[in-house]
C-alpha cells in the first residue's frame, strides 16, 4: 500500500478546510442529498463527501457506509486531492497504490473508486465527492461530466457554508 504524499500546499489547504468550520459538524440534508443522488445515479453501494484532514478523512455526507471517518493513510481521497481531475481506479486489486490496502482486502472491499476533487480555489483541494463499488467498473465521458457537475454542486454548498458563517 502506498500512502498518499502530502500536497505541497498542505498548510494552506488545511487552513482553508478549518475556515469552513465544517469538520465534525452534524449531517446536513443538502450534502446528504448529493451523495444519495450520486449513489443512485451511478448504481454504486457507497458515495461519500470526504474531507481530508491532517490524519483522517472525515465524511461530511455518506451513503452506504456506517463509519464517519477513516485514517488518511488508507484513504483513496488522499491520493485524489493531488490533481484537479477525477481520479478513477477501475480495479483497486490491480493498482499498486491500493492492492494491499485494508479497505480493499477487507471491508468495505473496494474495487472501484472515482473521486472528484473539491477544489475551492485553484490548487486548493479539500477532499472529494467519491463513488465506491465492490466490483470492477469504469466511467465514460458522460459519467465523468455528471460526477463533475455533482462535485461542482457540493463545492458551491461548501462555499455557501463558509459565507454563512463568516
Amino acid at each position: 500500500m502506498m500512502t498518499a504524499p502530502i500536497p505541497e500546499n498542505e498548510a494552506q489547504r488545511l487552513q482553508a478546510l478549518r475556515e469552513l468550520l465544517i469538520l465534525d459538524s452534524p449531517p446536513e440534508e443538502r450534502f446528504d442529498r448529493i451523495v444519495q443522488f450520486a449513489a443512485e445515479e451511478f448504481g454504486v453501494p457507497i458515495a461519500l463527501l470526504s474531507l481530508v484532514d491532517t490524519n483522517r478523512q472525515w465524511f461530511k455526507a455518506r451513503f452506504g457506509l456506517s463509519v464517519c471517518e477513516t485514517g488518511r493513510d488508507v484513504s483513496f481521497c488522499g491520493h485524489a486531492i493531488h490533481a484537479p481531475e477525477v481520479m478513477v481506479v477501475s480495479d483497486a486489486t490491480e493498482d499498486p497504490r491500493f492492492a494491499d490496502n485494508p479497505m480493499v482486502t477487507g471491508p468495505p472491499h473496494i474495487r472501484f473508486y472515482a473521486g472528484a476533487p473539491l477544489e475551492i480555489r485553484p490548487g486548493v483541494r479539500l477532499g472529494t465527492l467519491c463513488l465506491i463499488d465492490r466490483r470492477r467498473r469504469t466511467l465514460d465521458e458522460a459519467d465523468l461530466a455528471i460526477l463533475m457537475s455533482l462535485r461542482d454542486l457540493a463545492v458551491a454548498e461548501l462555499m455557501g457554508q463558509s459565507l454563512e458563517q463568516a
